[in-house]
């Protein structure tokens, strides 16, 4: 099985984001430990868990690349959407553990000691990293329009908010001489992991529902049947997406006198000129109807009157 460029990029972003969350990962939890700080520990876990999440990008990216089948007839691509929605799961699940924890952690009557100073330096080196991995992975997600890795940069970019809340809650700690305040910005961090998760689960439920984030397409669409000879009232239009691609289908109506030859190059006039308006179709259906024809059952589907309320 070749891959394709796109696949290719996403596996180097994916091992990238493994290394440096790795290296990172570790670095916290045993700088953590030692310090004595529950705040650089969790950042640390969290760290791990997108170790976790790039190794899910990692094996995504050889599904997506494999030919369609007879079971799987568009392809693989929708596979980038199932594993945007796998990693809400996994970035949602670390939050919660490290809020148990933390909530453990609170309520433990035993006295806790002052953090050490190193895991300030440490979260400084955190921070940087982390900037480093979500820019090239944004940058990465958006040159192939890759909804996971997009989703992987938002989660390390959250990290960075993450550390950098750490961070202050650190000084904060060293200032006051309060051990507590440490515990309490581990429990804020753990909340705000799972509200990232969350919004990262709705998301990608919009893919999965066959919807679109710009309806701009659907006036690009009746734009190109409005300039083809032939071709009237564009309706029952739907687009879906398939990870990065487009599926289109509308229905045209066209003169009822036309030969089928005639009708066909119509329909053809109509495709081609969608590709040129429209970026990143996979697949057009134009189905021709006569001038006239009214189907009062056709409640789905964008129609330029929808678009005008």
């Amino acid at each position: 099985m070749a891959l394709g460029s796109r696949e290719k990029k996403i596996i180097k972003a994916s091992w990238i984001a493994i290394g440096g969350n790795a290296f990172l990962a570790v670095l916290k939890i045993v700088v953590g430990l030692i310090a004595g700080s529950l705040a650089v520990v969790a950042d640390g876990v969290d760290s791990a868990s997108d170790i976790l999440t790039s190794l899910i990008t990692l094996y995504t990216a050889h599904i997506i690349a494999r030919p369609p089948n007879i079971r799987y007839p568009y392809g693989y691509q929708k596979a980038d959407t199932i594993a945007t929605k796998a990693l809400s799961f996994i970035i949602f699940f670390a939050g919660a553990q490290l809020a148990l924890s933390s909530i453990d952690n609170l309520t433990d009557p035993v006295v806790a000691s002052m953090p050490g100073t190193i895991s300030i330096y440490i979260i400084i080196i955190s921070i940087v990293g982390k900037f480093l991995l979500t820019g090239y992975l944004r940058r990465t997600g958006k040159a192939v329009e890759s909804a996971m890795l997009i989703a992987n940069a938002r989660n390390m970019e959250n990290d960075v908010i993450i550390s950098v809340s750490v961070l202050l809650g650190l000084i904060l700690t060293f200032v006051f001489n309060l051990p507590l305040i440490d515990k309490i910005t581990a429990l804020l961090v753990s909340i705000y992991i799972m509200v990232v998760a969350f919004r990262i689960f709705m998301e990608s439920n919009r893919d999965l529902m066959d919807g679109v984030e710009d309806s701009h397409v659907y006036t690009q669409i009746i734009k190109v049947v409005k300039e083809t000879d032939g071709a009237e009232n564009p309706h029952r239009i739907r687009v879906r997406k398939m990870a990065h691609l487009l599926l289109i289908a509308l229905d045209v109506e066209v003169d009822g006198k036309l030969s089928l030859k005639e009708a066909h190059e119509i329909g053809a006039q109509i495709e081609k000129g969608i590709k040129m308006e429209v970026q990143n179709v996979y697949d057009i259906l134009v189905h021709i109807e006569p001038i006239g024809n009214v189907e009062p059952d056709e409640v789905f589907g964008v129609s330029e009157d929808i678009l005008k309320k």
